[in-house]
Formats: structure tokens, C-alpha cells, sequence
């Protein structure tokens, strides 16, 4: 049976609910991006329509195992990108996605008798895409099973909520982060895997993209923002500067993660008045990563703003 590393209490509750008489139709999957949930789902959903004794397609390929996807990216979309528009537009599954699976679901499995459905990043779902899950959710057809991954699951509705039974996921070990890193990225040098475990906070999907879109001048002008403080403004146009004038959306992404683990990291150990800056900060960090796809940030003006909530927590 295929392992993913780590998780050990997610996969005694999921293994105790496979093999129960009773198993639950819908299930969240809850934790920090890039800790392996989606990984998680697919294994799952892989044991979820095994037929002893009957070679199975690979999860992507199987016909019994749904993935809405996101809308492909369209040509009009690609010139944007190159022309360093719309760079970080916010994507979700369209309800027209939603109701093809739905669609789907009215027919009957084609190998076996269960079908899965996994909704990757169903924390982003639109409001119409939202109510059309619970409507499946509710009445499920027969061997129907959802897995949705979430990394925010207070942003998924009580009604989708209370309808799932949850697993949580929690950030790995560091020494696990180094061997996910070791065989994804072997060639990577001594001082950049260890700056990239070091902001990862247990996530090997962070830590990857830190090594794939080399954060490392992007980590340490963050880390000289919150210690120092920035008042002639020289760090924080640094920091636009090493984001570059067309940064592509899983480095934004990723710069916001890396900022939102700086100051999570210096907190401990902060005085009590440095840590209500460092939280007022992160909060807003929080809206600004949901603020930058509505309202289209030009990438230096969005570092720069990244730049000032951090070197505000340093109080200088």
C-alpha cells in the first residue's frame, strides 16, 4: 500500500473508518498548505474504489475518481501574464465544473460500485459552486464519496461542515521536510535547503517552492524587515526589486507564506509588545493575500505593501 510520509493520526482515523461498516460520505481535509493533504486525498480515494484482485488505472486516469479542475488558461490569458497583467488573478472551480461532476454522478461507476470526488482547494469555492456541493453533500448518490481538501476550513460554510467528518493535518518535522526536499530537489545546495526548512514551519510544499522559485534573497530581505524596520524605505524597494516586475502567481503566492512565516517564527520570543505588533501584522498580511487577486496589486506596489506590515512589527 502506497504511504505518504508523516500523518500518522489522519491515517489511523481514515483506516479505522475504511474498514468499519459505516463509512462516513464526505470528509474534510484540514491543515497548512503544502503538508500533503492532496496527496493524502488521492491515496485515499485510490483505496476507496480497490477491488481485490482487480488492477485499477492510475488515480488521474480513473474513471471513477472526479477531479473538478480549474479553467484552463486561455491565449488572451498568456499574453496578460507576459505582458505582467492580471498576474494573480484569484482561480476557482466554476460551477459549470461542479455540475458536470454532478452530471456525473446521476450515472453509475464505470469499474466498480463507488465513485470519489476531490475537490482541491474546495476553501475557494464561488458562492454558486459552494451551493451546488451541498446539494450533493445532502443527497449523495449511492457509493458516492467526497474528499475535500481545505487549507482554511473557516472559510468553508457550517452547512458543508456539518456535513463532513473532518481529518486534520498537521506541519511535518523538519528532519521529514529534509527528505521530501532530498528527493525532489537532491541537487540543492547545503544553505538554501536549510533556509528553505527553516521557513517551510513543517510544510515540504512551501519548502519546494521556496527551492523551485529561488526565495532565498526574497527570505532574507523579509527576515532584516521584521528585525530592523525600514524607515528610509531602502529594504522594502529591495524587496520589490528581487520579487521582479512580473512575478509568476505560485512566487507571490509563496512570498505571502514566507512573510506570514517570518513573523510567526520571531514570535516566542518576542516581548509582549512586539508580539501585538507581529499579530496585527500577520492579520493584515492575511487580508492582503485575500485583497491581491480582487483588486489586481501591481507586484512592486504589492511588496512594498508586504515589505511595510513587516518592518511595522519591528516597532522601529
Amino acid at each position: 500500500m502506497t504511504r505518504l510520509l508523516g500523518h500518522d493520526a489522519p491515517w489511523r482515523e481514515w483506516h479505522a473508518a475504511l474498514g468499519s461498516a459505516r463509512m462516513h460520505h464526505a470528509w474534510i481535509l484540514a491543515g497548512p498548505q503544502g503538508v500533503g493533504k492532496g496527496s493524502f486525498a488521492r491515496i485515499a480515494a485510490a483505496e476507496l474504489v480497490a477491488q481485490p484482485g482487480v488492477a485499477q488505472p492510475p488515480v488521474e486516469a480513473h474513471p471513477d475518481i472526479l477531479i473538478p479542475e480549474y479553467p484552463p488558461a486561455t491565449k488572451e490569458d498568456e499574453k496578460k501574464r507576459e505582458a505582467g497583467e492580471d498576474y494573480n488573478r484569484k482561480r476557482s472551480i466554476p460551477i459549470d465544473e461542479i455540475r458536470r461532476m454532478q452530471h456525473r454522478l446521476n450515472t453509475r461507476p464505470t469499474l466498480g460500485n463507488r465513485r470519489v470526488v476531490i475537490l482541491d482547494t474546495a476553501d475557494d469555492l464561488e458562492k454558486n459552486a459552494v451551493n451546488a456541493l451541498l446539494k450533493s453533500l445532502e443527497e449523495p448518490p449511492a457509493g458516492t464519496y467526497f474528499l475535500l481538501v481545505a487549507h482554511r476550513i473557516g472559510r468553508l460554510l457550517p452547512t458543508i461542515r456539518s456535513r463532513c467528518r473532518i481529518l486534520r493535518f498537521a506541519p511535518l518535522e523538519d528532519g521529514q521536510v529534509d527528505l521530501v526536499l532530498s528527493r525532489a530537489a537532491p541537487h540543492t545546495d547545503a544553505a538554501t535547503r536549510a533556509a528553505a526548512i527553516a521557513a517551510a514551519q513543517g510544510s515540504p510544499g512551501v519548502a519546494l517552492e521556496f527551492v523551485e522559485e529561488d526565495l532565498a534573497p526574497v527570505h532574507a530581505l523579509m527576515q532584516r524587515l521584521a528585525a530592523e524596520g525600514d524607515p528610509d524605505l531602502a529594504l522594502r524597494g529591495a524587496l520589490a526589486t528581487v520579487m521582479g516586475a512580473r512575478p509568476s502567481r505560485a512566487r507571490v503566492q509563496a512570498a505571502f507564506e514566507l512573510a506570514r512565516a517570518v513573523l510567526a517564527d520571531n514570535l516566542r520570543a518576542a516581548s509582549p509588545e512586539r508580539q501585538a505588533r507581529m499579530i496585527e501584522a500577520h492579520a493584515a498580511l492575511v487580508r492582503l493575500g485575500a485583497e491581491a487577486p480582487i483588486f489586481n496589486y501591481e507586484p512592486p506596489m504589492l511588496a512594498m505593501e508586504m515589505g511595510a506590515l513587516l518592518a511595522s512589527a519591528s516597532g522601529r
